[in-house]
């Protein structure tokens, strides 16, 4: 159902799985002893990692989220002739909800790989899977209140295919101790068709 690979103009987007990830490079890039990686997780819905097990058990979460038609997670790569051709420069996903036929995009990149317009490259690409592929509705991504550069990153693509930003929601996601705000945008499949 969701593409094994899907390669835009700069990047490599592999489904994760065993196969296309060392799991310790991976580990390596998503542990507490990764680079900037409190920067990196820090307006992220998950942890560092603490050991290869959370790793390894993570990559076949998304294994079985894949088989089971729900989503796929992808490693984003750089292609040749890029800074850092070949590396994992960090993640990207898609997740389905059939029943709203919407799809909800999530992405992250190592610090080294930010600033470069990944984001909205790699959303493009997942935005032709969500809306021709699997014949979804609206494409919705989101981001915690205070994250200024996903924001940035984020209204750039969501205006370019004439989408929204839906709103504020309040006391949105719980993470700890805290509740956070959460902005939300969406794209509708004519809108995308009007702007692609």
């Amino acid at each position: 159902m969701f593409p094994e690979r899907i390669e835009t103009d700069r990047l490599v987007l592999e489904a994760l799985t065993h196969e296309t990830v060392d799991l310790f490079e991976f580990y390596g890039h998503c542990s507490t002893g990764a680079p900037h990686i409190d920067e990196v997780t820090e307006h992220l819905t998950w942890d560092p990692h603490r050991t290869p097990k959370e790793t390894k058990d993570f990559v076949e979460a998304r294994e079985q989220a894949r088989a089971d038609a729900e989503g796929s997670e992808y490693v984003i790569r750089p292609k040749d002739g890029e800074d850092g051709a070949g590396e994992i420069a960090g993640m990207t996903g898609i997740d389905v909800d059939w029943d709203r036929r919407t799809a909800t995009f999530g992405t992250w990149l190592r610090k080294r790989f930010w600033g470069r317009g990944y984001s909205g490259e790699r959303a493009a690409a997942l935005m032709d899977v969500a809306f021709d592929r699997l014949d979804l509705e609206v494409v919705v991504v989101d981001h915690f209140a205070g994250n200024e550069k996903s924001r940035r990153a984020i209204e750039k693509y969501v205006e370019r295919f004439g989408g929204d930003h839906d709103g504020l929601l309040r006391n949105w996601y719980p993470a700890g101790d805290e509740v956070r705000d959460v902005h939300r945008y969406s794209i509708t499949r004519e809108q995308w068709r009007a702007n692609r």
